[in-house]
């Protein structure tokens, strides 16, 4: 089997070659902005963000439920691309990114919590597929395998993510995937909306029970979750500045496409707000199994990212291993995590993941655009470096904002934070009754302190006589 694995390895080198974390050179570097767009059009796309879709109706109704949609679409989308836009500059992965400002050991932390979260989505991705799979299988053919489906999208999906960005784009989803994606949904779309009285379904009111500014930061977080990986792709953008548009309008489309497509079978078609309900809604509305498994198609690419991406940031602490053994590995856990899966508390998962990555963003954003204006280089990027401690507490003070403004993630987690905040600060929990959501004070809140705090870590350094580590390089 080692030689079999070292025989497909130099296959794929010669065929597709892969790139480590070091600046990408310009001769590989093929992807324009309308790759990347069909990219991320494609990554936007898929079962679980109409699952997600489902979560904000019938609580807010049509209406309000699709406004939340184009709004958080809006919002989030913007640092996805910024984040895109910064990997495109400097031709390196999202975590390699974060070396200057939190330091290069600094970095190490939101490695292993991207990591986390993505060997996370691999295992809800393959359950996804398999249980939709296993549907349309039942449905066709009275065939009851999900541990078989799931075997089968877990190596299709690993040897995907081998395969690397640029052959998956232009190989997989230029030539096949994104018209079979398109075709499908534009049917099931036009397949709800002609069953579907759309003139009492948007007059019908909401139930409550969904905060306006929740809705929208559940929205929000599904770009955001894409954000600790825009640069591992947009690093490969062929010229500077399209592949900011590419990224956002591509992934805005497909945002608010399939948001609200999910919340349309929840209104016109009755499906419930979880995986097979959708799929069965799917199957009744649009009428053949056969749409769900041409959806796997497009789901099949958002495995592949979170595959791929948790092996480049591994590399970005064991710059030494293979990508690709990286790779095999996280499929393998990603299938065992899996078997175990269930969609329980998938609400909860989104919002910490947003709780997380949106003020770690704001703490790069105010580093990279607004400090360095929008520069690094090469000696920056790769200075040995420990960890920038000022850096971690715009990040966790921003993390601390989101928390008490919508209070998030199990019941022990909040009662913590309830006892520190209320029970001894005596401050007012949650801060403002979720009327304003916690994606925006949490981002505006770390990206401030950041922009006063950085400066003063640098010019300690300074005054100490050490050297200003990341300062942009002349020329």
């Amino acid at each position: 089997m080692a030689g079999l694995a070292d025989r497909l390895e130099r296959l794929l080198e010669r065929e597709a070659p892969s790139w480590g974390i070091r600046p990408v050179p310009a001769e590989r570097r093929r992807l324009s902005g309308i790759d990347l767009a069909v990219l991320w059009g494609d990554l936007s796309v898929g079962l679980l963000v109409m699952v997600t879709g489902a979560l904000l109706v019938p609580a807010l109704g049509l209406p309000r439920a699709l406004l939340a949609v184009v709004v958080g679409s809006a919002i989030g989308c913007l640092p996805l691309a910024l984040a895109g836009l910064a990997g495109e500059r400097e031709g390196v992965p999202s975590m390699v990114l974060f070396r200057p400002v939190l330091g290069r050991v600094g970095s190490y932390l939101p490695s292993a919590l991207n990591l986390v979260q993505l060997v996370g989505w691999t295992a809800v991705e393959f359950w996804a597929m398999a249980e939709v799979a296993n549907v349309a299988s039942r449905r066709a053919f009275g065939l009851d395998a999900f541990h078989g489906w799931l075997v089968v999208v877990a190596v299709v999906c690993t040897a995907l993510a081998a395969g690397g960005p640029v052959l998956v784009v232009r190989r997989w989803l230029e030539r096949f995937g994104i018209y079979v994606l398109i075709g499908t949904a534009v049917w099931i779309t036009a397949r709800v909306l002609a069953e579907a009285d759309l003139g009492s379904l948007w007059r019908a009111p909401g139930r409550g029970g969904l905060p306006f500014w929740l809705a929208v930061d559940l929205v929000v977080v599904m770009p955001i979750s894409w954000l600790p990986l825009a640069a591992d792709y947009n690093r490969f953008a062929a010229s500077a500045g399209r592949g900011f548009a590419g990224t956002y309008w591509g992934y805005l489309v497909g945002n608010v496409w399939f948001y609200g497509l999910g919340a349309l079978l929840v209104v016109a078609a009755g499906a419930s707000a979880d995986v097979v309900g959708i799929g069965s809604s799917i199957v009744a509305v649009a009428g053949g199994p056969l749409l769900l498994l041409a959806l796997l198609v497009g789901e099949s690419d958002n495995a592949f990212a979170d595959i791929y991406s948790s092996a480049v940031s591994s590399q970005n602490v064991a710059p030494e291993v293979s990508q690709r053994r990286l790779i095999a590995v996280v499929g393998g856990i990603g299938l065992v995590l899996a078997l175990a899966f269930s969609m329980e508390r998938y609400e909860l998962f989104l919002l910490l993941i947003g709780s997380v990555f949106v003020p770690l963003f704001a703490v790069f954003a105010a580093d990279y655009f607004v400090l360095r204006r929008g520069r690094y280089g090469e000696d920056a990027l790769f200075a040995d470096t420990g960890v920038r401690w000022i850096a971690l507490v715009p990040w966790a003070a921003g993390f601390v904002l989101y928390h008490w403004s919508v209070p998030t993630g199990p019941t022990g987690w909040i009662d913590v934070v309830r006892t520190v905040l209320h029970g001894w600060l005596r401050l007012p929990f949650p801060l403002w009754g979720s009327a304003l959501g916690a994606s925006l004070p949490s981002f505006a809140g770390a990206f401030a302190l950041a922009v006063l705090l950085l400066p003063l870590g640098r010019a300690t350094r300074r005054g100490r006589g050490g050297s200003a580590v990341g300062r942009r390089p002349a020329g």
